[in-house]
């Protein structure tokens, strides 16, 4: 079975689904791991970076999105194919990867978000477990699954933490960012009381657009480390991620002539590539994959 890992935050813009990308292109590429992303954030971010935006509309009329499997516990319909959802060659790097898969996510989850409660009334299942009952059988093709998660904690990112060994909270260190983490926290234990099959373990928090030169950002690396040290947190990545043009331009799937990994991430003497290529070092050593 594969290691399951979500990645969350309470608030947008901290670079979450950068890491997630890159962290599945650098596994894919340098660690040569089987990779699924499954994107459950309804800004699709993950989605359009590793498919486009033509290939996300096509399989968006067609259904083969996340939205369709949970529209379809909401009114008791059958349109959603696991099968033919998963797009298996995705990435703009040498012309796709083989091995980085891809669950896409859908603008259109927006319209159904208040009703996710009501899973339960049609389904017959908790609504947090409809992800889990549609995936289970495919998650042995993979080493590793990384959960891009909406910036909240309701039934969708529950439907992630349900199916995950442990979960990872990117944040710019600054008060604004951290600031949601004891919630999360506290939520996410919370969960694990209806969880039948295990916990959900914090992996760690990653500092992300990382500047160096600015005092706040320092003076709150500090104070993450303290919590590591007073045993509020199981660890603060030592790889920071720098805030770097290049690492926004990564995410653009239309690039043209990228075709490595050092084209993509390259920026400032490669100092974000390498920043990447050692969180995926690090990542695999506290996970074992």
């Amino acid at each position: 079975m594969p290691k399951v890992i979500s990645i969350i935050n309470l608030k947008g813009g901290v670079g979450k689904t950068t890491i997630t990308v890159a962290l599945a292109e650098f596994l894919a590429i340098e660690h040569n791991k089987r990779v699924l992303v499954i994107d459950l954030d309804p800004q699709t971010n993950s989605t359009v970076a590793l498919i486009g935006e033509d290939e996300w509309t096509k399989r968006n009329q067609n259904g083969q999105t996340l939205h369709a499997l949970f529209k379809d516990h909401i009114d008791d319909t059958y349109t959603f194919e696991i099968e033919s959802s998963i797009v298996r060659k995705t990435s703009n790097l040498h012309g796709g990867l083989d091995t980085l898969h891809l669950l896409p996510s859908s603008l259109d989850f927006v319209k159904i978000q208040d009703r996710l409660i009501h899973i339960w009334q049609t389904a017959l299942i908790r609504p947090f477990d409809v992800l889990k009952n549609a995936v289970n059988q495919q998650l042995e093709n993979y080493d590793i699954v990384l959960i891009d998660c909406p910036p909240n904690l309701g039934i969708v990112t529950q439907n992630g933490l349900n199916i995950s060994d442990w979960y990872l909270i990117p944040t710019i260190p600054d008060h604004l960012s951290t600031y949601g983490i004891p919630q999360i926290i506290s939520s996410v234990k919370n969960f694990n009381r209806k969880k039948s099959d295990g916990e959900v373990k914090l992996l760690g928090v990653i500092a992300s657009m990382y500047r160096s030169n600015v005092n706040r950002h320092n003076l709150t690396l500090r104070s993450l480390e303290s919590q590591v040290q007073q045993g509020l947190l199981p660890r603060l990545f030592e790889t920071r991620i720098p805030l770097a043009s290049k690492a926004a331009d990564a995410t653009y799937f239309d690039a043209e002539g990228i075709n490595t990994l050092k084209q993509k991430y390259g920026n400032n003497g490669d100092y974000l590539y390498q920043s990447f290529q050692r969180l995926a070092e690090e990542l695999q050593t506290y996970v074992q994959i």
